[in-house]
């Protein structure tokens, strides 16, 4: 069983890496938008509200801009890159399943390949951040990096969600672009001046911004908020996966063995 998961999941990892396009962007656009981000933005000082405590503290507006800008990039990367996988290889999934690959199996590979995808993503984008604004200390940035990889599990997860669910390769990109677009848009006390109400916890980018500022400008991490950002994952995984289980069940398979 051990061998057929790390095979099973060698090869979801293989297939994400064939996604030039995505891999493209990731190396290409992230860097742009950070620069392009970062030259538009002044330095400034603008309030924001750690709503774990209520409290509210002043922080630099290019850098949080900067930060939001790397949240932007990488959950319309991963998000796309796990869609594509996911829509283009539903088929192929389902006949791996017939034959005999265990459901169980086959839904680890995936999380697998969520996981470990949305960890090099949120690496890559904490380094190319620090080309443009360097936290005061390693812990600062490791924090940015836990935030990143959150973010990029939560839409890592909605991608595999929306390549389960949604027929069409257009409307899945364009749900993409549009949910995180509004979602890190609305994060942002610079872009936004509503950034600090307390609805915004209804968002999949709140808890990783939250962790993000907090952490980056060395205020500590909130539990509450990491915790939240877990669940958003867990929340899209868990749906997505169920209906990849319902979608590739051998469900004539197991007809016939009853009938047996």
């Amino acid at each position: 069983m051990l061998q057929t998961y790390l095979t099973t999941a060698r090869y979801a990892l293989v297939e994400q890496l064939r996604n030039r396009f995505a891999l493209g962007l990731l190396i290409v656009f992230v860097p742009l938008w950070d620069w392009l981000i970062g030259a538009l933005i002044a330095n400034g000082s603008v309030g924001f509200k750690l709503q774990s405590t209520g409290q509210l503290f002043q922080v630099n507006g290019h850098d949080v801009t900067l930060l939001t800008a790397g949240f932007n990039a990488i959950t319309l990367i991963v998000a796309f890159m796990i869609f594509a996988a996911a829509r283009k290889n539903a088929g192929f999934d389902r006949r791996l399943v017939q034959a005999g690959l265990p459901q169980p199996v086959a839904i680890a590979a995936k999380v697998t390949a969520i996981v470990v995808m949305a960890a090099l993503v949120a690496l890559y984008a904490t380094l190319i951040l620090i080309l443009f604004w360097r936290p005061a200390s390693l812990t600062a940035c490791v924090a940015i990096w836990l935030a990143y990889l959150l973010a990029a599990l939560s839409y890592g997860a909605l991608g595999l969600l929306l390549g389960v669910v949604v027929s069409s390769e257009l409307a899945g990109f364009f749900l993409i672009i549009m949910i995180s677009l509004m979602d890190t848009f609305l994060q942002a006390p610079v872009e936004n001046p509503l950034a600090n109400k307390d609805f915004l916890a209804a968002f999949p980018a709140y808890g990783p911004m939250q962790i993000a500022v907090s952490g980056g400008f060395g205020h500590g991490i909130a539990a509450a908020s990491l915790l939240l950002s877990l669940a958003w994952f867990a929340g899209f995984g868990l749906l997505g996966l169920f209906i990849f289980w319902w979608r590739t069940r051998a469900w004539h398979s197991q007809r016939l063995a009853h009938a047996a």
